[in-house]
């Protein structure tokens, strides 16, 4: 069985109104196409960048070479349409999740040059979550090796996710270009309209033909270049490395060399080798290969590597800030987007990757109304939003020091001399739930004060920092209750620490343009 994805329904997606269907390439878009789709039921959270940059990046380079800018509808175009991008393999061999003809390509698999080298294929991979990106030797998110039961659109978005997201994996097991290095990620910063996952799909995919153009102007690339990496022979040696001026500006890559197979009964398994270097020579840009949801670090020339942690308020801020990052440009709104009013989403995913693990997925879905929608349009509007942000992110951590102080001086009696490490660390998940209650509504009260008038602007602001002092003040009554301190002193270091965290937000060094004498 070759399990071609251009005629077999061997793809699972649930529609809006709870139907399950098994689906062919072409039918999935389709449905995305009517913006039906609902879900994906076998795709897990990690993988979920890599089926929609997929998606994305085959439509575009449909649309592209079709010279036709609205994406089909019908289920049978879009068939054709993908097979004239292989049309050299007659067979549709690129697209079939196996081939046991080994010098012949399958979907996500390079063919090699010479049989003679097919018994370099020795390791085995029994389960999609074997082959998967996500490390999980010590039980991170998922067991490894247990999806003993896996369906056929397992295996593919297994596949599909470590050839497109991977980094370095030991020797012989190179990651992609589209990260600053072996050990980074492949975040996706994208805005996303508010509706289905078909109505993100297909605005990504005409935004990114739009802005082809674009791609060719900023990065090494070639308007003629491949653009399915997985039909070039790769049999692994020192002198095969693609370099960025031979490739499209919608190249979907492949970093490893793997090949399915499957048994009389129709299951799957694989086998992989190991490369002498990575497919694409292009270390030297450390990431900056054009991909339209990773921004780029300016002031360190390279693209973003998402920390541990994740997508906070702050951090997001940050990747914002003109100057500092470029954002990618399925970030930038369109100009029907801009001059529609319409509202939108920020939409970031992305893994935390460390030496040999994985330390975490995070995403992140923040509504956009229009008046920022049409902010991030401009560099005027990104640094208004950025002046706004910075404002309040400044006075946050005046108010978290105060707090921290407060914590401390209960913790150490009432005395003033509160700054030991063991005190810190008492106070620290104190600061964590105050930066945890302000990450839940900070960008919608950014959004207020940006909508407001200019001369309203200081009052949201104000309203909202009290807030924030509230929920400080709440938090040092709940640590004050809840921390360790004999009770023969707890009076007199709580009513200290109360003193201080009121006294302090009053004074010159914290904010007293909060408070009035009618408070």
């Amino acid at each position: 069985m070759s399990f071609n994805i251009l005629n077999t329904p061997i793809i699972r997606y649930d529609d809006v109104a709870g139907t399950r269907f098994a689906a062919s390439l072409p039918e999935v878009y389709a449905a995305l196409m009517a913006n039906t789709v609902a879900s994906f039921p076998a795709l897990r959270p990690h993988q979920r960048h890599a089926w929609h940059a997929f998606l994305v990046q085959l439509g575009a380079l449909v649309l592209h070479r079709s010279h036709i800018r609205e994406p089909a509808v019908e289920a049978t175009a879009w068939a054709r349409a993908l097979h004239r991008l292989t049309d050299r393999f007659p067979q549709d061999e690129p697209w079939c999740l196996v081939v046991d003809d080994i010098t012949r390509p399958a979907l996500l698999q390079s063919p090699l040059a010479s049989a003679k080298r097919a018994a370099e294929y020795k390791h085995a991979i029994g389960t999609p979550d074997e082959l998967d990106m996500l490390r999980t030797a010590k039980n991170h998110d998922l067991k490894s090796s247990v999806a003993t039961k896996a369906e056929i659109d397992d295996w593919l978005f297994a596949l599909l996710t470590v050839q497109t997201m991977d980094g370095f994996e030991g020797a012989g097991n190179y990651g992609i270009s589209r990260m600053n290095s072996g050990t980074g990620s492949r975040p996706a910063f994208s805005l996303a309209p508010v509706g289905g996952v078909g109505a993100h799909v297909r605005r990504d995919m005409v935004t990114l033909v739009d802005r082809r153009t674009d791609l060719l102007d900023k990065y090494p690339l070639s308007g003629t270049g491949h653009a399915l990496l997985w039909t070039i022979p790769w049999d692994g040696t020192a002198n095969e490395a693609l370099f960025p001026t031979s490739l499209d500006p919608f190249y979907i890559e492949i970093c490893r060399r793997i090949r399915l197979r499957s048994d009389a009964d129709g299951r799957l398994h694989g086998i992989r080798a190991t490369s002498k270097q990575a497919r694409i020579a292009a270390k030297e840009l450390k990431g900056r290969t054009g991909d339209p949801w990773t921004p780029v670090n300016l002031k360190a020339g390279k693209s973003l590597t998402l920390p541990t942690g994740g997508f906070t308020y702050k951090r997001i801020r940050d990747y914002l800030t003109p100057g500092d990052y470029q954002q990618p440009i399925l970030f930038t709104p369109t100009q029907d987007e801009r001059s529609s009013g319409v509202e939108m989403r920020l939409l970031v995913r992305g893994m935390v990757r460390g030496q040999g693990k994985t330390e975490g997925y995070y995403e992140r879905d923040i509504p956009i109304r229009p008046r920022l929608v049409r902010a991030l349009g401009s560099e005027t509007g990104l640094r208004t939003f950025g002046a706004i942000s910075k404002e309040r992110i400044k006075h946050v951590s005046i108010i978290q020091r105060i707090l921290s102080h407060a914590i401390q001086t209960f913790v150490a009696r009432g005395e003033s001399d509160s700054g030991s490490p063991e005190r810190r660390r008492h106070a620290r998940s104190w600061l964590n739930r105050l930066d945890t209650a302000v990450d839940t509504d900070f960008f919608d009260s950014v959004q207020a004060e940006l909508e407001a008038p200019a001369e309203e602007r200081a009052t949201v602001a104000r309203l909202w920092l009290l807030q924030v002092v509230d929920t400080a003040r709440d938090l040092l009554s709940d640590a004050c209750d809840s921390l360790p301190c004999p009770a023969i002193h707890r009076y007199r270091a709580r009513t200290l620490a109360e003193s201080l965290f009121e006294g302090r937000l009053r004074g010159p060094k914290g904010l007293p343009f909060l408070f009035t004498e009618n408070e």
